[in-house]
């Protein structure tokens, strides 16, 4: 193969995340956004010590698995990548990811596993309980738009009012807000000038109690080239008005409006003002009831939650110390799991870096009754330095980069029997476990799960314990 020539080639599979494996004879490339069984033609763009990378120029056959997609924007948004496939079909796909990766590390680091496959989730179309959408133009000085960024684009954004990994009340709240501002000629923030007002809309949703949460995400810039203060608190009162009075199934609970001048592209508040309502709502899992504010981090699929956290309380099963035992929850987030293992520990610790996710822990576990809950806020690899407990067990469920290469040390030299490691990344899961490996630890069963229908991501749970 030679760097800018065009080939042509089948995609045999997908490794995670979205690497389309394509041999061309001999040779091997990897074509991101293919999917199984495409006949594609591409072009190399990278050639590094014996490895291709090219760059998907045309599908010129359609996979025989591919039957057509339920959504308008597929193909054009960056949000789903298997939607043109059964759901079966994704399942396969996702199973074979994690276990190549697995395997790679254990079957030469460890030998035999137990190997559990995957399971889905219990919705997969409307599953999603948090959006963020991003105020824009689907072309350079078009129309307003609200929605998803176009496939590899850093600027353009695409109106996804035929989302189908949304319900209808999010549909009927982006459509509403985008006519809205629209109409108004009201500017959005501009990531190469920094100048402009609109930047997103945040939209929760809980599956369970129906409850939403809205916040409009602005710069403090005027809205229009001339504009007075008066005007611009009758535009934001009329946004507020206009959500009051939408039919929605669900139960309108917030509406906020945050200004973040950060030239960054995030989500985030300096500043919040409710508009209506209160600043949270509330969801439930398991039987647990959990305030969750507008940056808490909380599962993305309430119902595909409850199925990953059934199944790593299945694979912490009872604890040897029973009462007595001290538990780590070990990148907590708002406690989902702490808070499952309350009612069998004696002690359950829990140690999150985002503040506002350990405050909501807190008032999570009092609304739950539970008082042998405690959580700390810091970077797990300070935090362990200043916490007297020893743990008898270790759950561990970190951001998608896995766990700080620092970190993993002192988590090891506790030296705890069984730990349990939930990742959203299979990637970094399997750097993290060759670690565990070389430190007289073993993955006794491991399970991937579906928690994101229709795009490149899943979650995995390994039950980990340490040899005698």
């Amino acid at each position: 193969m030679k760097k800018g020539q065009v080939y042509e080639g089948v995609v045999e599979r997908i490794d995670f995340p979205n690497k389309g494996i394509v041999k061309v004879g001999e040779d091997v490339c990897v074509v991101k956004n293919a999917l199984p069984g495409q006949k594609v033609t591409f072009s190399i763009s990278k050639l590094r010590k014996g490895k291709a990378e090219g760059r998907l120029l045309q599908v010129t056959e359609q996979s025989p698995l591919e039957y057509g997609s339920p959504c308008s924007h597929f193909g054009l948004c960056g949000g789903c990548t298997y939607l043109s496939f059964p759901y079966e079909e994704q399942l396969k796909i996702k199973e074979g990811q994690v276990k190549r990766l697995l395997d790679s590390v254990l079957l030469d680091g460890q030998g035999a596993y137990h190997w559990e496959g995957i399971k889905a989730s219990p919705a997969y179309f409307a599953y999603r309980n948090k959006m963020e959408f991003s105020f824009g133009d689907e072309t350079k000085d078009g129309p307003l738009t609200l929605g998803m960024h176009k496939r590899g684009s850093f600027y353009d954004v695409l109106t996804v009012n035929d989302c189908r990994i949304v319900d209808e009340d999010y549909r009927k709240i982006l459509t509403a807000v985008r006519d809205y501002f629209a109409e108004r000629n009201v500017c959005f923030y501009h990531r190469l000038s920094h100048e402009g007002f609109l930047r997103h809309l945040l939209v929760r949703k809980a599956v369970k109690t129906g409850e939403i949460l809205v916040a409009l995400v602005t710069t403090t810039q005027r809205p229009w080239k001339a504009e007075t203060a008066s005007g611009l608190q009758e535009l934001i009162d009329g946004f507020c008005t206009l959500l009051q009075g939408l039919s929605l199934d669900g139960t309108l609970t917030g509406v906020l409006h945050m200004e973040n001048d950060s030239i960054a592209d995030v989500v985030q508040s300096d500043k919040t003002r409710i508009l209506y309502g209160k600043d949270y709502f509330y969801e439930e899992l398991l039987g647990l009831k959990f305030r969750i504010t507008p940056f808490s981090f909380f599962q993305t699929n309430s119902l595909g939650a409850e199925v990953l956290y059934e199944t790593a309380r299945s694979y912490i099963g009872k604890l040897s110390g029973g009462k007595e035992s001290v538990v780590f929850d070990l990148y907590s987030g708002t406690g989902t799991i702490a808070q499952l293992m309350a009612p069998v520990a004696g002690k359950v610790i829990g140690v999150e870096i985002v503040e506002e996710a350990v405050e909501a822990a807190k008032e999570n576990a009092a609304l739950n009754g539970l008082t042998n809950c405690e959580f700390l806020a810091g970077d797990v690899l300070k935090v362990l330095d200043d916490i007297t407990e020893k743990p008898d067990f270790i759950i561990l469920d970190p951001p998608r980069d896995g766990i700080h290469p620092k970190a993993l040390p002192k988590i090891i030299n506790y030296g705890v029997e069984r730990i349990v490691y939930i990742s959203c990344k299979p990637t970094s899961l399997v750097r993290d476990l060759a670690v565990f490996l070389e430190n007289d630890y073993r993955v006794e069963k491991a399970t991937a799960v579906d928690q994101f229908p229709w795009t490149a991501n899943v979650e995995t749970v390994c039950l980990l314990s340490k040899k005698p």
